[in-house]
């Protein structure tokens, strides 16, 4: 039986109804890439994407409205290198320039960013947590490929998801809107803006409610963004709130050979008792701060909101002291449907931080960053189970808790040789420090010190070990240098070299089994070479990167599942985006990865061979090709069709390469229409040749080949309306 959930987004949808409006985006929004596309994601400071000796690629606010995702997976679908594989309900795993990762620290190879804030502390991500994300009411969404530069320390291994909030702005004041679509699904957009003065003002609420087209399935979510920005000659102030809930039944694999095509069993749900409960709460204020005299960043200062229509007299001949304290809270309690025993999770965690950053030029050719990064954050989790059998304990299994203290330092600079050619270098260090606390009894016993036998075997000892009380830190030093050079005024490559590190995750230090008592873990480490070519030929645009990457102290879990970090990987490829406006009428765009990932050393997975030989081997869940393509028709001044194809190519589902998905081809259409001013309609129809496909496609060694099921052909429609 599902468990009753908090409804709040039916009943808000209740609510709108009376107001007889939905929300879609402007039709005829402009949304094609242009050579001036403002990013802060690699520098904290707004720059020119074309200026930057990195892989960057923007989902701008009038993308993000023509999706109108149900899930971050739609909103990404089309950014090169990048697969965010959607689970059940709002679940997902997200793949930047690698396979799609699982484990304990799967999440930690990844930043996930507000702001460049982390959405989670450091050394406790969680891989569902780009759904704690307002990315539905968002100005843009950055994400930067490969290892993040020397702003980002630890978790950004692989690359850097960061959302930017949408700044009080001169447009409408007022948005209000509806959607409504398959499997009972509605969801109301609430937006407001008001500016007096210094002040700006902006909220935007969303409240969804998803029956789920499995059985004993479906979500209720809620999001709030309110956001106040403050501007004079002398200082310049964002403040944002980000609030998230989730009430999720969530359904599990569907077990058997290509269950995902037997139209019998799409709606299969093997676990009808899982759920998922999460709340999250953040604080961040950006403080910008005039200093002494320096001779560039004006690009910088005065374009630090570009949408805001603040007093932006930011004193162009000033250095910039950027203070940026937030705090954090988040709980999460859920049933771990994939484990034997289906035991219950509850993990969370406070945080307060502070990082500072200084903009300054010590000459006209040379440009200084420093700054300081400091964050302390109290965790816990707790693991229990009704009932117990063989080495699975009923009662409580986990219960600890864990102060983290972070501290980092980190300078760059950034030097223009002449005026076609720059130079960008950076260092960083960082110290992530954790003091670990055993509530229960140390050991692999049962929650009242019993021993467990183990019904196969006969072994003595219980699944799950509690390590003694402890302290660990883990000091790293990581490091990027590229090289820009302008061909001419509309075309430039870049060279990247960069160095990137992960800390291990506190449930691979703590959350052990099978009798280990210590996890001899270093931190993952990352060194990766990029080349790439970009500019534009009047109406095509144009970005193509080639990269290699290699890994290691990589952390598995092995046979007897232990947590060992002597694992190597290797990860070549190649990432392509062409926007090309063939006239007034129609935009095209393309783009896709080609990308080769294997093991350099032998694994295994839990339960399997020790003997197993894996180096050489493709890593599963590791596509060799993803495309898209992207087509635009403007049908009149008040209507625009667009097709999407997806392409996903085949990958393994095993280590050993003997089990695999074939791939699969998506189309999904989305039609906009003005009906008057201020009042838009939309309609978007997903998966519109109805084909049986896998979201993610697995293999377990107990229960062989596992798919989570693609749904079929769904039809939503929405309103807008502003004023």
């Amino acid at each position: 039986m599902a468990r009753p959930r908090l409804d709040l987004g039916l009943l808000v949808f209740c609510c709108g109804l009376g107001y007889g409006h939905l929300l879609i985006a402007d039709p005829l929004a402009k949304h094609a890439p242009s050579i001036e596309t403002i990013t802060v994601t690699a520098t904290r400071s707004e720059q020119d994407l074309s200026s930057i000796p990195a892989s960057i690629s923007i989902v701008d606010q009038a993308q993000l409205d023509q999706i109108s995702a149900v899930h971050i997976s739609e909103a990404l679908a089309t950014v090169p290198g990048v697969w965010i594989t959607r689970g059940n309900g709002q679940e997902h795993l997200t793949a930047i320039r690698s396979p799609v990762l699982t484990g304990a620290g799967s999440c930690g190879a990844f930043a996930v960013t507000e702001e460049g804030v982390p959405v989670r502390a450091t050394g406790f991500c969680n891989v569902n947590q780009l759904f704690d994300l307002n990315y539905e009411q968002a100005q843009q969404i950055d994400v930067l490929r490969g290892p993040g530069t020397v702003l980002f320390g630890s978790d950004a291994q692989h690359g850097v998801i960061n959302v930017i909030s949408a700044a009080a702005s001169d447009g409408p004041n007022h948005t209000l809107g509806l959607e409504a679509g398959a499997n009972d699904y509605a969801r109301l957009k609430l937006g407001f803006n008001r500016q007096e003065g210094e002040h700006g003002l902006g909220l935007r609420f969303n409240a969804a409610h998803d029956g789920g087209y499995k059985d004993d399935s479906g979500f209720d979510q809620q999001k709030l963004s309110l956001r106040h920005d403050y501007a004079t000659t002398q200082l310049k102030a964002s403040t944002l709130l980000s609030v998230n809930n989730l009430n999720q039944e969530t359904a599990g694999y569907v077990s058997g050979a290509d269950a995902y095509k037997d139209k019998s069993r799409q709606r299969e749900n093997p676990n009808p008792e899982a759920f998922r409960d999460s709340q999250s709460a953040r604080l961040q204020s950006r403080i910008d701060i005039p200093l002494g005299n320096a001779k560039r960043h004006a690009t910088d200062q005065t374009n630090i909101d570009a949408n805001s229509n603040l007093n932006n007299n930011v004193n162009n001949n000033a250095s910039i002291l950027r203070l940026t304290p937030y705090a954090r809270y988040t709980d999460m309690t859920f049933m771990m449907h994939f484990l034997p025993g289906t035991p219950v999770e509850q993990n969370g965690h406070k945080s307060l931080g502070l990082q500072t950053l200084y903009l300054t030029a010590l000459s006209d050719d040379l440009d200084l960053t420093a700054g300081l990064d400091t964050e302390y954050t109290h965790a816990w989790l707790t693991q229990s189970q009704v009932g117990g059998f063989s080495s699975f304990p009923a009662g409580k299994q986990y219960d600890y808790t864990v102060q983290a203290l972070l501290a980092a330092a980190f300078t760059a600079l950034e030097y223009r040789i002449d005026d076609a050619t720059l130079v960008t270098g950076g260092l960083r260090y960082e110290y992530l420090g954790y003091d670990y606390n055993n509530k229960m009894i140390s050991g692999d016993s049962a929650e009242d010190g019993s021993l467990c036998i183990n019904n196969f075997t006969g072994a003595v000892g219980c699944r799950y070990t509690r390590p003694e009380d402890s302290k660990d830190a883990f000091k790293n030093f990581s490091t990027n240098l590229a090289l820009l050079r302008d061909l001419t005024e509309q075309h430039r490559f870049f060279i990247r070299l960069a160095e990137g590190n992960r800390a291990p995750q506190a449930t691979e230090m703590y959350r052990l089994q099978n009798g280990q008592m210590h996890a001899e873990l270093q931190a993952e480490e990352i060194l990766s070479a990029e080349l790439g070519l970009g500019g534009q030929f009047d109406n095509l645009s144009y970005n193509i990167t080639a990269f290699r990457m290699a890994k290691d102290n990589v952390i598995f879990q092995s046979a007897d599942r232990l947590n060992l970090g002597n694992g190597k990987t290797d990860h070549l490829g190649t990432e392509y985006e062409l926007h090309w406006q063939v006239s007034e009428q129609w935009r095209l765009s393309f783009s896709g990865t080609l990308a080769q990932h294997h093991y350099q050393s032998n694994v295994s997975a839990p339960g399997t061979s020790n003997e197993l030989k894996t180096k050489g081997n493709t890593i599963v869940s590791a596509p060799k090709h993803m495309h898209s393509l992207r087509l635009n028709w403007l049908l009149s001044n008040a209507s625009t069709l667009e097709l999407e194809w997806l392409a996903m190519g085949s990958y393994y589902t095993n280590l050993e390469n003997t089990h695999r998905y074939d791939g699969h081809n998506l189309v999904n259409a989305r039609f906009t229409h003005r009906v008057h001013n201020g009042l838009s309609f939309g309609l978007r129809v997903k998966n519109l040749t109805d084909n049986r496909y896998a979201e993610r496609a697995d293999f377990s060694s107990f229960d062989g080949d596992r798919y989570f099921i693609g749904e079929p052909r769904s039809l939503f429609a929405s309103l807008e309306l502003t004023y």
